[in-house]
């Protein structure tokens, strides 16, 4: 749109008009307001009968309306209070539209043009994820209030706005931040401690993370379990898991085996000979063991004697003869080829030869049996601890994790599809300590029936590794919600992510000069809403929400330590951190009490 010399002289009226606008958008009310209260005023101290309306006389000449009146008393009625409704009523006004429209409300950040606004994002805002959890959860459905926590998972406010932004509890979500990015502090701890049901966790960390910040909050709810195999909080140990009670089928003694398997290699190597054919030895060893209920360590035996016989001879007593031949014919093959997969086979569950790990695994006297099926039916919290490349270590986390959603599964079956509480399963450093191949299939069908995962990556890369690029494809596109916050140094994910968010239209405005007057001219452009560059720098604090069929939203984190009650549970956290402390050092004591002795 171009306009010619002569709108130059035509801007003046318009500034004028606009000017007329604006006084008599101050003078009527003001008039009004003087008006009602001069005649307020008379009513109250019987000065004066009600007078007609006449608002410019009750502003200009209040003394001729009210004669009788008291001045300074006419005055404050005629001019102060009515000056000071109309400043309230025009900062409540202003309040309100910058509330509405998200732009203010006492949010940490000014909104970025082109990012959802509330009315884009509003099945996540809290009356439409309220109404949800009442159709979602039968428990609740004669509720006559609701508990935010009991509506969804808080993943932080519309930004700039006091607006929560949750997630349902019929949603799957990654989220995908860097180190010290908010993923523990501002996601998986506030998820924790405002989950409804059980919880499952799994960290390489103890220490100041979750576990310390959330261990003393959920012992309040339910029974806390925690395996560490690793000793990476130097618990004592308080339960012990039979890995192989999944595993009395084929199938079960299959994925049982693939979480030795990809706990040890990548997926680009997992479907070379020598991995097939390892996994396969694996998973027949499982399934003999399981059928007689042994324990998971005399695998090990028959891994080191590949002429025991017994494993067979088991097959053979339960009917899985077809098995049994596969097995016999893998022993009886060349011996260099045998050698080579059992060695693999060994490999793989190398961690089993650690007593102290193994310990975990096997019966204890004394010791409680964690049962998956009891478990999802409870409030108990499950924390799964492992280093990285913890080898076997992280194939026994992976596999307790994956028993534990199936059993979840199999029990919302039962429930008539859906759990109620839901249960919460937040798979943080999934791609170090977590590694259920087959991850991405299962988030197509954990959401609806009540189980909640949230699998935590530092990179979108880390997960193509751990999956591969069809996998971690499927997982992203099957999560209805996504997070990602700062700390994305991966230009072609970034320049992903800035497509998915858009173009918007931005105004250009050019002014010309010449001997005939000036000329302004109007055009509009399409500009990237979050071009590459901000989103690599986006600030700590802040986080991007994709959610299906939404408009990406920008959210201000909210870090538990800012909450209600963060004092209690810092005073907690502390706690647990010192004792783990102390447990270490003493383990640390006898050790270099030896070394002294020996020197």
């Amino acid at each position: 749109m171009t306009n010619s010399p002569s709108s130059s002289g035509n801007d003046g009226y318009d500034i004028a008009f606009k000017a007329l606008l604006g006084a008599m958008a101050v003078i009527i009310p003001a008039s009004s307001l003087a008006w009602l209260g001069g005649n307020a005023l008379a009513w109250a101290t019987d000065a004066g009968d009600w007078v007609p309306y006449q608002p410019a006389a009750a502003l200009l000449h209040p003394d001729q309306l009210w004669p009788a009146a008291d001045e300074t008393a006419l005055l404050i009625a005629t001019r102060m209070l009515p000056a000071i409704a109309l400043i309230a009523l025009v900062l409540g006004g202003l309040t309100w539209w910058r509330r509405r429209s998200g732009a203010g409300g006492g949010g940490k950040r000014k909104r970025i043009a082109g990012m959802a606004k509330r009315s884009d994002i509003e099945p996540l805002l809290a009356k439409a994820i309220t109404a949800k959890a009442r159709s979602l959860r039968p428990s609740l459905k004669h509720a006559k209030s609701i508990d935010a926590k009991d509506t969804g998972i808080l993943l932080g406010n519309l930004q700039g706005s006091r607006h929560e932004v949750r997630m349902g509890y019929e949603d799957v979500a990654v989220a995908i931040m860097a180190p010290r990015s908010g993923k523990t502090t501002c996601l998986a701890i506030p998820a924790i401690l405002g989950a409804p049901g059980p919880v499952l966790l799994t960290s390489n960390k103890a220490a100041g993370d979750a576990y310390t910040a959330t261990l003393d909050a959920r012992g309040q709810v339910g029974r806390v379990w925690s395996m560490d195999p690793q000793q990476i909080a130097h618990a004592e140990r308080t339960m012990w898991w039979n890995p192989l009670a999944d595993a009395r089928t084929l199938d079960g003694a299959g994925r049982l085996a693939g979480h030795f398997l990809a706990a040890s290699v990548d997926a680009s190597q997992q479907g070379d000979f020598w991995s097939k054919a390892g996994s396969n030895i694996l998973s027949q060893l499982f399934l003999a063991a399981a059928l007689d209920e042994r324990p998971i360590t005399d695998v090990m035996q028959w891994l080191a004697f590949p002429a025991d016989r017994t494993p067979l001879d088991i097959l053979r007593d339960h009917k899985f003869t077809a098995v049994a031949s596969q097995l016999k014919g893998t022993v009886e093959g060349p011996p260099e080829t045998r050698d080579g997969i059992y060695e693999t086979a060994r490999q793989y569950a190398a961690a089993l030869l650690n007593s102290e790990i193994a310990a975990w695994a096997t019966p204890q006297k004394g010791v409680p049996e964690f049962r998956p099926a009891e478990f999802v039916t409870s409030l108990d919290t499950l924390f799964l601890l492992s280093k990285d490349g913890g080898g076997g270590a992280s194939a026994l986390i992976a596999a307790c994790a994956d028993s534990v959603m199936r059993a979840a599964t199999a029990q919302a079956e039962r429930a008539g599809g859906r759990l109620d509480p839901p249960m919460l399963a937040i798979l943080d450093e999934a791609a170090n300590v977590c590694k259920i191949s087959d991850l991405p299939d299962l988030y197509s069908h954990l959401g609806s029936r009540g189980i909640i995962p949230i699998t935590i990556l530092q990179s979108y890369r880390q997960g193509q590794k751990v999956w591969g690029d069809a996998g971690m494809d499927a997982m992203w596109s099957a999560s209805t919600v996504k997070v990602i916050g700062s700390g994305i140094d991966d230009p072609d994910f970034a320049d992903k992510l800035s497509r998915l968010i858009g173009d918007h239209d931005v105004e250009t405005k050019s002014t010309s000069v010449s001997d005939s007057g000036k000329s302004t001219s109007i055009s509009m452009r399409q500009e990237r809403i979050l071009p590459a560059d901000a989103i690599r720098a986006l600030p700590k604090g802040t986080a991007l929400c994709f959610a299906t069929g939404m408009r990406a939203a920008m959210l201000d984190l909210r870090p538990w330590y800012l909450e209600p009650g963060a004092k209690e549970l810092s005073a907690a956290s502390a706690a647990t951190s010192k004792a783990i402390t102390a447990r270490a050092v003493a383990k640390a004591a006898p050790r270099q009490s030896d070394f002294g002795t020996a020197a």
